[in-house]
């Protein structure tokens, strides 16, 4: 079993400060640059590192591309140390380019004696019942041919390949798992939260391109599971810009948190 610092390469450069990682094709998008989930998920493990406490929330800006083979390099500031929540920020730069800024509250759990969660998951069958999501390219290494990904509502690659486009339900919900990796963390979250980008096609019946402008991850609670139910909620397109939220539970049915994005948009061709 792994851990997300590994899973994604980070090496701490000389102090918990200062982090950097390799873009290895492994991380990357088919287009041959950083996942932007990767992206917030290696900043969240360079924060969570220096300020010893988990996330709470975090919100990604996407600047530019960190293309394959280039070195990331993050630096964190703690701009705020409080008794309970620790208010930071993490800049990445790729060849003297600023690719992200991701500003974040890390904050130390404790118990009110009060908690609930009142949304609740969308009825899907399990993993074993969902077939695997097929890939655009299944012979190209990118993040997608990382992680186990079982398609347990929506419409199929092929089915938004169609000439004649059908629009469809702006809900879909697809199981994701990092083989080796049990235990969720705020950066695989992040990772996974990602796949929202690639649900903007379900409504409109027709395979889309969509580019993360930024990425907000608010955690709920983490506990062990295996696999992930990715409940992806596109709520509005226009003007080539389209919002939506995804809500990422464990198997057990526990809301492990949620993550929102902007996505600029264009149709593939």
């Amino acid at each position: 079993m792994t851990d997300a610092r590994h899973f994604l390469g980070m090496e701490q450069a000389g102090d918990p400060l200062h982090w950097r990682m390799e873009v290895v094709p492994e991380l990357t998008t088919p287009g041959h640059f950083l996942f932007g989930g990767c992206g917030l998920g290696a900043a969240l493990v360079a924060l969570e590192a220096a300020a010893g406490r988990p996330t709470v929330w975090a919100t990604a800006q996407y600047l530019s591309y960190a293309p394959t083979s280039s070195v990331l390099d993050l630096t964190v500031t703690l701009a705020a140390e409080g008794h309970r929540v620790t208010q930071a920020r993490a800049v990445g730069c790729a060849g003297g380019t600023e690719i992200l800024t991701v500003n974040a509250a890390l904050g130390v759990p404790r118990s009110m004696g009060a908690d609930g969660v009142w949304d609740v998951p969308p009825e899907v069958p399990p993993p074993e019942a969902c077939p695997p999501r097929r890939l655009p390219d299944p012979d190209a290494t990118s993040i997608f041919s990382q992680i186990d990904v079982r398609l347990a509502r929506g419409r199929t690659l092929e089915e938004l390949g169609t000439d004649t486009p059908v629009p469809g339900e702006a809900a879909s919900a697809l199981w994701a798992r990092v083989p080796g990796h049990l235990e969720p963390s705020a950066a695989t979250l992040a990772i996974m939260g990602d796949y929202l980008s690639g649900a903007v096609s379900q409504p409109l019946g027709r395979r889309v391109w969509s580019r993360s402008l930024d990425n907000t991850l608010r955690v709920v609670r983490l506990e062990p599971t295996e696999w992930v139910l990715c409940d992806l909620r596109v709520q509005a397109l226009a003007s080539g810009y389209a919002q939506g939220t995804a809500f990422l539970w464990s198997e057990a049915g526990g809301l492990l948190a949620t993550a929102s994005q902007s996505m600029s948009v264009r149709f593939a061709t």
